[in-house]
């Protein structure tokens, strides 16, 4: 396997799998990093380690402890993903201990005193109808030595993080410690971030659901932009540093005039002088507008918890600048904004999502039994892989202005490539 993506392990598998299954994966399966050819390129690029089912496990399914924790903000499928790793523990393994640790990793501090859940297929069966996470949540890190040694009090050795790019760098964090302390504790990954930006994974649960209920709102949009003389209708969708929600949900709508994500940087001047051709031509206008993008324009405000910056809403933003900016040329505007952002962080994933989610979760605990750890779980080239955390919170993915699929983009909107 390459080394640019060698996945640590605790140590050999000498314990038969319970699992009933009639493909075993082999440790040397692999999938191609670039599967692209021609042109002279050299094919013997990276490799990512598969996901799946193996003969020999590390861990003892009959005296492992397991433990789930949900960390950051919500995204559709979060619940998805506890169902299927508390599922496959108990029913393909046989594993009767999985706690759920409570409130993100504040459960794995003793003092605050959040009691774990006990789960099992009962504690879990209906909870993928709901959105949010049964186990709740919270922002920022806390002491590594402290949560260590409640994982080991508590004789937890396997711990499952569903979060973020900060929670898995917490879980790396996490499993650095413990391998310095020699121990024999497994911390595996389902990377959750609705803006699918994690890096050496095609997307991210959540993503897709994302989309697809971005549509009602910019349907709204289209409809009140409508239904006013050079009415403009403005929605802002999630996207902090990547603008892949608003960018695919304009694809997907077919309704945008003008998308503005984070990659790209754009003037207000240009923005004005666009909507106006706009207007004179159709008398009515859709915006789509990522949360990070043009905060060049707008006032910050520190960090959050998890350290990221704390952004300026360019929404409200924009709402009030085109409107001013109209009304002093004279120029009649009517704009109507929309931001359906928590609607959409706290609903429950559509099918297609749902069942993303349990495939992440079923593979993560695959990864889990065989002792591998400081790793996540992600898709690549259409099949399950496991990446090391280092690699997958090393950069955040983002959109290529000079891509093909940002062209797409300029092509389903007719905006101007530059808007600087």
């Amino acid at each position: 396997m390459s080394t640019d993506f060698q996945v640590r392990s605790l140590g050999s598998c000498s314990i038969d799998s319970p699992c009933p299954v009639d493909h075993y994966l082999s440790d040397d399966a692999g999938i191609l990093f670039d599967a692209t050819v021609g042109n002279g390129k050299d094919t013997s690029g990276a490799i990512l380690e598969r996901a799946g089912p193996r003969r020999r496990l590390f861990f003892d399914p009959a005296r492992t402890r397991a433990a789930i924790v949900t960390c950051g903000g919500l995204c559709p499928g979060i619940n998805d993903v506890i169902r299927a790793i508390t599922m496959v523990l108990w029913h393909r393994y046989g594993v009767r201990n999985i706690l759920g640790l409570r409130y993100g990793y504040e459960g794995m501090i003793a003092s605050i005193g959040h009691e774990p859940l006990a789960l099992d297929p009962d504690v879990v069966e209906d909870i993928h109808q709901d959105g949010g996470t049964m186990l709740g949540s919270s922002r920022g890190p806390q002491d590594v030595p402290e949560s260590v040694d409640f994982l080991v009090d508590r004789e937890i050795n396997m711990l499952f993080t569903i979060g973020g790019d900060g929670t898995q760098r917490g879980g790396l964090d996490l499993a650095n410690e413990i391998r310095k302390r020699d121990l024999d504790i497994a911390v595996v990954g389902i990377p959750k971030t609705i803006d699918n930006d994690v890096s050496c994974t095609e997307k991210t649960f959540g993503f897709e659901t994302a989309v697809a209920m971005s549509q009602a709102p910019i349907t709204c949009a289209h409809m009140e932009a409508k239904g006013a003389r050079n009415g403009v209708g403005l929605v802002k969708l999630m996207g902090r540093e990547s603008g892949f929600v608003a960018a695919y949900a304009t694809l997907a709508s077919s309704d945008v005039n003008l998308v503005l994500v984070p990659e790209v940087s754009f003037s207000l001047e240009k923005v004005f002088s666009y909507l106006r051709h706009r207007l004179q031509e159709k008398a009515h206008a859709v915006v789509v507008a990522a949360e990070g993008a043009g905060q060049d324009l707008v006032t910050q405000d520190g960090l959050d918890a998890s350290g990221n910056k704390k952004l300026g809403d360019i929404g409200v933003f924009l709402k009030k600048a085109i409107a001013s900016h109209f009304a002093k040329s004279g120029f009649e505007v009517h704009v109507k904004y929309i931001d359906p952002s928590y609607t959409i962080r706290s609903a429950p994933a559509t099918a297609d999502d749902s069942v993303f989610c349990f495939r992440l979760g079923e593979n993560a605990v695959h990864a889990a039994m065989t002792g591998r750890t400081g790793m996540v779980v992600g898709l690549w080239n259409g099949h399950f892989v496991h990446i090391p955390t280092e690699r997958a919170v090393a950069s955040r993915k983002k959109i290529d202005p000079a891509g093909l699929f940002w062209q797409s983009v300029l092509d389903n909107t007719g905006q101007p490539a530059n808007l600087c």
